[in-house]
């Protein structure tokens, strides 16, 4: 069963939001892909993460069950759960996103860098990396398909193997059985959608900034966006671990749901980092200045 839907109003217009977990620490945000809502998170992934924290998951303006205008870049979506953030009178949380959240979650963080603790993408990249593997060439046709259904989600989602196309049904049969669920994302929301991702320089020129932990993470064989991706991520900011998952896509979070949760929660466990000595070792990254 769905937690309760809630609403805050916000600058961008009334927001909806889940809650799960319970617990005193900071909460978890979650923001989530392209094309989705806040009822498209796989219940066995949130169900271990709900079980040691606060998870607090959010439609971006627009989207499933918010009002308001899809921003068509994505610091405008940034902006929007920052402003979230103030209605709620959140000033400091963990922060996650996945996908087209994953780029959202860093314009977040390079934003407000003092509101994210700690930061996790994944099956996302910093946008800017020309080299390396490219997506899949039949993404795009798929991607505008005016509905998604199995066929287009096991392809653009998991890996071409039987097993890993299994873990992709069993994953949609649990997402069915969500109940109560948000309006589907419009076909308005989802060209603005497509521009913001299609006009976005990307941040790969301020990685170095990152200064709290980050964990990246992603399937070894994603046909959207390259696991490469995700390296650069790991390789250019100066406090990032990068986990890859074998014979899994962009979906590998639902793939492999406890084994991430359980990464994730080990991640948001760790020992707090101060500001400075990240901002040190985003120093030592960079090199020194001429």
């Amino acid at each position: 069963m769905s937690s309760p839907l809630e609403h805050v109003e916000t600058a961008h217009g009334r927001i909806a939001y889940r809650r799960d977990g319970e617990g005193d620490g900071l909460p978890l945000v979650l923001l989530q892909r392209f094309r989705g809502t806040i009822d498209d998170w796989d219940p066995d992934f949130l169900a271990p993460l709900a079980a040691q924290r606060r998870i607090i998951r959010l439609d971006n303006a627009g989207i499933g069950g918010s009002d308001g205008t899809v921003p068509d870049t994505v610091d405008g979506m940034a902006e929007v759960v920052l402003s979230f953030l103030d209605a709620l009178g959140l000033s400091r949380v963990d922060l996650m996103g996945w996908s087209l959240g994953g780029f959202v979650a860093q314009h977040v963080a390079l934003a407000a860098p003092e509101r994210i603790r700690r930061l996790i993408i994944s099956g996302s990249g910093p946008g800017g990396v020309s080299e390396g593997p490219q997506p899949d060439p039949r993404v795009p046709g798929v991607m505008a398909h005016p509905k998604n259904g199995a066929a287009d989600f096991l392809f653009l989602f998991f890996a071409p193997s039987a097993s890993s196309r299994a873990a992709g049904t069993a994953s949609l049969e649990r997402l069915a059985r969500v109940e109560a669920r948000v309006p589907e994302v419009t076909a308005a929301a989802f060209t603005a959608q497509l521009k913001a991702i299609g006009q976005s320089p990307g941040v790969r020129d301020r990685l170095g900034q990152f200064t709290m932990p980050v964990l990246v993470a992603n399937g070894a064989q994603d046909v959207m966006i390259p696991a490469y991706r995700s390296y650069v991520i790991a390789q250019e900011a100066p406090n990032a671990k990068l986990i890859l998952y074998p014979n899994a896509g962009h979906g590998f979070l639902f793939q492999y749901a406890e084994d991430f949760a359980d990464e994730v929660n080990r991640f948001l466990a760790g020992p707090e980092t101060t500001t400075a000595a990240a901002a040190h070792r985003s120093d030592l990254h960079q090199g020194p200045t001429p």
